[in-house]
């Protein structure tokens, strides 16, 4: 708002020359009353304005909520009897209320002491009259809804001089108060802390500080703090605060926009001159929105104000690394409201656009984004607010004067003459023109009327003879107007006319021709571009504007790496001026630099590429030498010597002059006209007895130095002491954190023998205490001086020794502090991996442009290269490299680098390291290709034979050679050779291998300077072997071509039921084709014969076990030819089956049971299949068994057992099974133990004897037939021999009744062994069935004998035999088992015998008894 108010104060600084000076001119001149009155008009006016504005048209107030002071109070000193008006102005939404208080009690504005003003939010205090009292702090309390806010200000009152008393305007009010001149006191500033150069990005916040001292510092007169940019000065803002007290000015920045880009200056202003410092801001692009969308317009202004439109205006963004922009989108926003409207349906592609259709008295912002093919830009920084207003409507206020002291203020539309038309407008001109409008300006016609007065514009093109009224719906009140939607590059006549309700005027006189503006296109490229050096970071450009400039707006300014292309924007806001300084570049880095010119429709074309530069300081003037010593006087002359300038102002000092003054005369002479070159030089013609003065100046190019200090006197006379001079030149290298090495020359005075040697003293800074480094002289002149404190600083001298004593001492080193440079690199040792040189690398963490490295071997500088060694540089980086190194070279090598802080470095090799290098070298440089894989070779079908090695790595332009029997093969379709890059394979294919190709195999490889070789021998019976492989598979390969054939060679199957069967396929056959099977060469006949219908034949191994361990052959023929297929079933392939049998065998494994038998208990494990040759353990309480005659194991094939014979107490406890194959392991257990192994023992014992019943119970053995036919009267003996034990007893029936033994009947029984029945003379009647039953204690058996008898001369009866059989009886009394005392020494292991009878004479037990001979 206050600054629409500004707007409209058309106050002239002739008025405000008056009004500071009215109040004198009232009292001293006859005019005062028309001077009166002149103020009081203006301030009339102004007052009407001042409550209009608020009334009428101010919007913008809505945006502010709590209280905030714009302007604050400021302190006064008053003389008493004066008064002081105290001001402030306050911002706020609804308007503040201003409450006043005098040291923090509310003021009583009732007693007349006090006068309270309010207006437009400018608020003031006048205290009438001052008095002592009135002496205090005053505060101003603003008030809303929305909070408060306050201000302070000191008023001190003075008692005044007696002559000053008086004074006849001591009545007047502060604001024109007359007072006496005041002499200032000179105020001194220095800036302490200072801000930088400064880079920020859109959106930061950014505070520019700066600290100083205010000499004198009196609180009464404080300097004020001016912030300008651009030599534009800033005023608090909401996007700029500023603070300023306590010797401390600040700047903040709080949200960047690139319109805050630009060199910012801060002039601490006092009233004796000012304090100023200058830095950049440097502004970078936000984030887009989009990748690649432009970056934000910038500077966005407002021009023409109306009451319904305005001209926006802008700068277009630097599009260094985007697509150029296709065009621009306006918004608006009414303040008050946070809606932003687009104002244009399409971009706009020039910087200027009129934006109409805005209300009457309403505020608004403005701002714009920019378009190109990937996106839109973030928004600018919008607008200030601007007020759609009449910008002349109060230019017809008139102030009347009525008499005395009234006025009457009114517009000149409220006078006289009412009821006619307006005169017509005058004085029509553009005041601005544009490619498609025009803005009118013109005088209106002097009018008098109330009746509102508008204006009507028309237009009519140059040629076309008519007009055109231009506003036929919207009435023109105020004497300017814009013109729009012309066409571009004509000429164009206007002319306005006046109007109210009684009528319109005649047209003014038509302008001049007045013609649109041309789209002239861009500027043309900027000319050359001269780019020179001011700092380390920092470059200046400068350029010649471009021939065409087009309405040129600026500048961008682009930046690029010398190499590379990636441009850089160095300014993100257009720069007006042809000269710019580019900050933030990497010192010694080399660039290039090119503009752009642009304007409303954009950016020019590149112009060229300036000339490369190499970031550096300028070059200025060297500081001066110092520290000139005397080395040697020989009466005659001098040598003298001194240091080369701490600062070589960027360039290399080159050239030395020498003054000398006698000191007697008093007068300098010049020395030398050459310039001298070194640091030492023999001054002649002197006078023997004369003292001497010398001064130095040193030169670069920018010119030469200041002279150095005036060296000490030195009286010439010749030096004849025995000891040696001085040593000079001291420096320093190497500088680390604990240690330095110092450098220096031998003495020009050697005294009356030959230095020997040389100490070197040292001294803390700032202890005055003198130490000797090195307890013993060196023979060389550099010492590394250890222990050094960190960070400490120290000074040095060197003394000079020979066989008469020691020396004067050196002059004083520069003083060197033990504290390593940030980033300090050690040489590195080692052997270039390529070329097998031994290298010394050194990498500087500082370089300069002209520094360069200095590389020296025992401290001395390497000058001699012929030796093979040399020196490569290339930026910070140094290389010594070594071409034939040898023992020489042991010792220590160092590097410096010069016009750098001390950056150095030094390394021992040693003869052991250089022994090693030079092997590796040796290596490198003679390099052998490494192999995965010597030469191989593999048969490939068709019996070809492939030759291969397999490389670690080889490039395509390897070459190789393969030979056979030293004889060089030729790549060919016999011997086909290839390689391949990526796996490093190369390979020759053999297509025929035979006989003839028994050898040594040989391929040699080259790739580059690298050799490979590698052989293989195919001799004797690793050929026969390879010939063999060759052989089959060339067969191999015509039987799958031509004949019956396997399709799948012979394998063994195990199935899942614990089946093991062999298994082929077979193809190509036909009718005829026949299949057999073999086993060992016996052919095997299957039970279901091969099924050639599928291919599929099958051979199953019943009860595979050892048995089936064999070689199994299958033959497929016919008259094609034959294939056959075989499979060797042993060794680990037989293992391999047995442990599939397991695998299958093992999860069928049930619980351990329990079987009894007459020889012991037996415990089962049930499975698929069981074979003795599974990996199966028995296991009794943890420990392993194995078979044995007390442990039988063992199984059938349905089952593994363990047989306990004759089990005892120690055999009870837990039983494991175990059962494994090559993944699992399948575990049963039982424990046979109580219940268990007392009911398995009963079982036992009872099968036991009954097997013992039956071993010895009575047996007919055998020789009795089941059929006798015999003719009657024959004799018919019946013969069989019987056991038992006891001897049984044997009885004989026919049909079942007993034969009484007699004449007829004979019954024998020898030896209780054999028995017999004698019929003598049979007869028919003995024909029938006989038994023999044979019988003792354990049981016995009976056999039946049909004899038949038939008559002499009848047919023998043809009588088929009946089986039946014996007929078992059992023991008729409890079996018990006799036990022995003692065992016969001839029974049997596995069966007791039966007790002998005492008097059988029967042959012992275990012999076996001839069976006699049958009687006749």
């Amino acid at each position: 708002m206050a600054a629409v108010v500004a707007r409209h104060k058309h106050f002239t600084e002739d008025y405000r020359s008056k009004e500071s000076k009215y109040v004198v001119k009232e009292y001293s001149s006859s005019k005062v009353e028309d001077v009166k009155y002149e103020y009081r008009t203006e301030k009339n006016i102004q007052t009407v304005v001042e409550k209009k504005i608020p009334e009428k048209y101010i919007r913008e107030s809505s945006m502010i909520r709590g209280p905030k002071f714009l302007v604050r109070l400021r302190s006064h000193t008053v003389f008493e009897n004066t008064s002081v008006k105290l001001f402030c102005t306050v911002e706020g939404y609804p308007t503040p209320h201003v409450n006043w208080f005098k040291d923090d009690i509310l003021l009583d504005v009732s007693s007349g002491k006090y006068f309270v003003e309010s207006s437009v939010g400018i608020h003031s205090l006048t205290i009438m009259k001052c008095a002592i009292e009135d002496t205090a702090m005053y505060t101003a309390v603003a008030t809303n809804t929305h909070g408060q806010a306050s201000s302070q200000a000191s008023v001190i009152v003075k008692r005044p001089k007696e002559e000053e008393k008086s004074a006849p305007y001591s009545w007047t009010s502060y604001q024109y108060a007359i007072l006496p001149e005041i002499k200032y006191t000179k105020i001194n500033i220095t800036f302490l802390e200072t801000f930088k150069v400064t880079f920020g990005k859109e959106g930061d916040c950014v505070t520019l500080a700066c600290k100083m001292t205010i000499s004198p510092n009196l609180a009464n007169l404080q300097p004020d703090a001016l912030w300008y940019r651009d030599e534009l000065l800033l005023k608090e803002s909401k996007w700029a605060k500023m603070e300023s007290g306590g010797g401390v000015a600040k700047l903040t920045l709080t949200q960047l926009a690139k319109d805050d880009e630009g060199l910012y200056t801060l002039r601490m202003v006092t009233k004796g001159g000012d304090a100023v410092h200058r830095a950049y801001v440097y502004v970078e692009d936000g984030p887009p929105p989009v990748p690649l969308a432009p970056g934000a317009p910038m500077d966005i202004k407002i021009h023409d104000a109306n009451r319904d439109y305005v001209i926006v205006s802008w700068k277009p963004p630097n599009t260094t690394t985007e697509g150029p922009i296709i065009g621009y989108f306006v918004d608006r926003c009414e303040v008050g409201t946070e809606n932003w409207v687009q104002c244009n349906d399409s971009p706009i592609k020039i910087c200027k656009y009129p934006v109409s259709g805005l209300f009457e008295g309403h505020s608004y912002y403005f701002r714009v984004r920019a378009v190109n093919s990937r996106g839109i830009s973030r928004p600018s920084r919008m607008s200030e607010p601007i007020a759609a207003l009449d910008p002349t409507e109060f230019e017809r206020l008139y102030a009347t004067r009525l008499g005395g002291k009234l006025d009457i203020v009114s517009y000149h539309d409220d006078l006289e003459a009412e009821g006619t038309a307006p005169g017509a407008p005058s004085n029509v001109y553009a005041s601005e023109t544009d490619r498609t409008y025009v803005v009118l300006s013109w005088s209106p016609p002097d009018y008098h009327s109330k009746a509102p007065m508008w204006y009507y514009i028309e237009k009519s093109q140059v040629g076309s003879g008519s007009w055109q009224r231009v506003n036929t719906k919207v009435p023109v009140r105020s004497p300017r107007y814009g013109v729009f939607d012309l066409a571009e590059g004509k000429e164009y006549l206007f002319q306005v006319l006046s109007a109210n309700m009684y009528g319109t005027s005649n047209p003014s006189e038509p302008t001049k021709p007045i013609k649109t503006q041309e789209l002239r296109g861009v500027p043309s490229a900027p000319g050359q571009v001269v780019a020179t050096r001011e700092t380390d970071t920092s470059v200046l450009i400068q350029w010649a504007p471009p021939k065409e400039p087009n309405n040129l707006i600026g500048y961008y300014i682009d930046s690029c790496v010398k190499g590379s292309k990636d441009w850089m924007s160095a300014n993100h806001k257009p720069n007006n001026k042809t000269k710019f300084v580019v900050h933030g570049l990497t010192t010694g880095e080399t660039y290039v630099f090119r503009v752009q010119a642009i304007n409303e429709l954009g950016l020019s074309e590149e112009s060229q590429e300036s000339a490369p530069l190499s970031v550096r300081a300028a070059l200025k003037l060297p500081s001066p030498p110092y520290d000139i010593a005397l080395l040697h006087c020989d009466g005659e002359s001098m040598v003298l010597n001194w240091k080369c300038p701490a600062h070589s102002g960027g360039a290399e000092v080159t050239n030395y002059y020498i003054d000398k003054c006698n000191v007697a005369k008093k007068a300098w002479k010049e020395v030398n006209v050459p310039p001298i070159k070194d640091r030492t030089y023999k001054v002649p013609n002197l006078t023997c007895g004369s003292v001497y003065q010398f001064r130095v100046y040193g030169a670069n190019l920018v010119g030469l130095s200041e002279p150095s200090a005036v060296s000490s006197p030195f009286k010439c006379e010749a030096w004849n002491m025995p000891e040696p001079g001085p040593a000079y030149d001291l420096s320093f290298t190497e500088i680390r954190d604990d240690s330095v090495v110092v450098e220096w020359k031998a003495p020009v005075y050697t005294g009356a023998s030959a230095v020997t040697g040389y100490y070197v003293d040292m001294c803390k800074k700032g202890t005055g205490t003198w130490t000797t480094a090195n307890a013993s002289a060196v023979n060389h002149c550099y010492l590394k001086v250890k222990s050094l404190e960190t960070g400490s600083s120290y000074v040095f001298r060197v003394r000079a020794e020979n066989a008469h004593g020691i020396g004067k001492p050196s002059a004083l080193s520069d003083s060197v502090c033990a504290k390593a440079l940030p980033g300090a690199q050690e040489i590195k040792c080692g052997v270039h991996e390529e070329t097998g040189d031994i290298y010394l690398s050194f990498e500087s963490c500082q370089i300069t442009e002209t520094s360069h490295f200095v590389w020296k071997k025992s401290y001395e500088e390497i000058t001699d290269f012929s030796k093979g060694i040399s020196v490569k540089t290339s930026g910070n980086h140094s290389t010594l490299l070594f071409k034939s190194p040898d023992k020489d070279d042991v010792g220590t090598f160092s590097v410096s680098v010069t016009n750098t802080e001390g950056a150095s470095a030094s390394y021992k090799i040693t003869a052991e390291e250089l022994e090693k290098m030079l092997a590796l070298s040796y290596d490198i440089r003679n390099p052998i290709i490494p192999l995965k894989t010597e030469l191989a070779y593999k048969i490939l079908e068709r019996g070809r034979v492939r030759f291969w090695l397999q490389t670690e790595g080889i490039s395509s332009a390897v070459t190789y050679k393969f030979f056979a029997n030293n004889k060089e093969l030729v790549n060919c379709e016999q011997t086909k050779m290839s390689h391949d890059v990526a796996t490093g394979i190369i390979e020759m294919v053999l297509d025929h291998f035979t006989a003839e190709n028994e050898g040594t195999y040989t391929v040699q490889i080259q790739d580059g300077r690298a050799k490979g070789q590698s052989t293989l021998v195919l001799i004797g019976e690793a050929f026969k072997a390879a010939l063999a492989e060759a052989d089959y598979q060339r067969r191999e390969y015509i039987r799958v071509k031509e004949g019956p054939h396997f399709s799948q060679f012979l394998s063994v199957q195990v199935g899942d039921d614990a089946s093991v069967s062999l298994i082929c396929k077979v193809a190509n056959l036909k009718k005829e084709s026949v299949f057999h099977w073999f086993k060992d060469d016996v052919e095997v006949i299957p039970e279901v014969p091969a099924d050639l219908g599928s291919g599929v034949c099958k051979l199953p191994l019943s009860l595979f076990s050892k048995k089936s361990v064999g070689v199994y052959k299958a033959t497929i023929s016919d008259d094609r030819g034959q294939d056959v297929s075989q499979v060797d079933i042993s060794g680990k392939v037989f293992d391999n089956i047995i442990n599939q049998l397991s695998r299958v065998a093992g999860p069928s494994a049930a619980g351990l049971v329990i079987q009894c038998t007459a020889e012991g208990i037996m415990l089962q494990c049930h499975m698929k299949y069981y074979t003795d040759e599974m990996k199966i353990t028995w296991m009794h309480k943890g420990t392993k068994l194995t078979t044995s005659e007390k442990m039988r194991i063992g199984g059938t094939p349905a089952m593994a057992s363990l047989e306990i014979v004759e089990p005892t107490e120690k055999d009870k406890g837990v039983y494991t099974f175990e059962m494994r194959d090559d993944e699992k392991t399948y575990v049963h257990s039982l424990e046979l133990s109580g219940q268990a192994y007392d009911n398995a023992y009963a079982e036992f014992q009872r099968l036991k004897a009954e097997a013992y019943a039956e071993k010895n119970r009575g047996k007919v053995v055998g020789g009795l037939p089941d059929v006798v036919t015999i003719m009657e009267k024959k004799t018919l003996s019946l013969t069989c021999t019987v056991c038992g034990d006891p001897k049984p007893q044997v009885t004989w029936s026919k049909n079942d009744q007993e034969v009484e033994p007699g004449d007829q009947y004979v019954i024998s029984l020898d030896s209780g062994k054999f028995a017999s029945l004698t019929i003598k003379g049979v007869t028919l009647e003995d024909s029938g069935k006989f038994t023999m039953s044979v019988v003792n204690k354990y049981g016995g058996e009976s056999v039946d004998i049909v004899v038949s008898v038939y008559k002499h001369g009848d047919k023998i009866p043809e009588i088929k035999p009946t089986a039946s059989p014996k007929r078992i009886m059992p023991p008729t009394l409890p079996i018990i088992i006799p036990t022995a005392d003692k065992p016969a020494s001839t029974s049997s292991s596995k069966s007791p015998a039966p007790a002998q009878a005492p008097k059988s004479p029967a042959p012992s037990r275990g012999i076996k008894s001839p069976t006699p001979s049958r009687r006749k």
